[in-house]
């Protein structure tokens, strides 16, 4: 479980951060940090999140508001195409019993 776990402060060297901007990320609620034995650690799968956040920020000089802008509303759309998914495939069930219906 812990192989997929990344030191915060060997990941912010590596990358030329500073850990107080994965930190205010965290109290931002854009991603979560988990503390193992006093150290700090960024789950793997949080990494593309990151990057994004990281060239958002530093990239791009968006502040942190509007990085949290930015993460609600990709997680909007996200939502949106997972609704828009769910009512497409409605729609073939319904067209496929109409169909059925006119065949008989």
């Amino acid at each position: 479980m812990q192989t997929d776990l990344i030191i915060v402060n060997e990941y912010c060297r590596i990358c030329h951060i500073e850990p107080s901007f994965i930190f205010r990320l965290e109290e931002g609620g854009l991603i979560e940090i988990r503390i193992i034995e006093g150290e700090k650690y960024l789950q793997a799968e949080q990494l593309h999140d990151i990057e994004r956040y990281t060239r958002m920020y530093y990239d791009l000089s968006i502040n942190f508001e509007g990085i949290d802008a930015i993460h609600h509303l990709l997680n909007r759309v996200k939502s949106m195409q997972q609704q828009i998914g769910h009512l497409k495939k409605m729609l073939r069930v319904y067209e496929a019993k109409d169909f059925e219906e006119n065949e008989l």
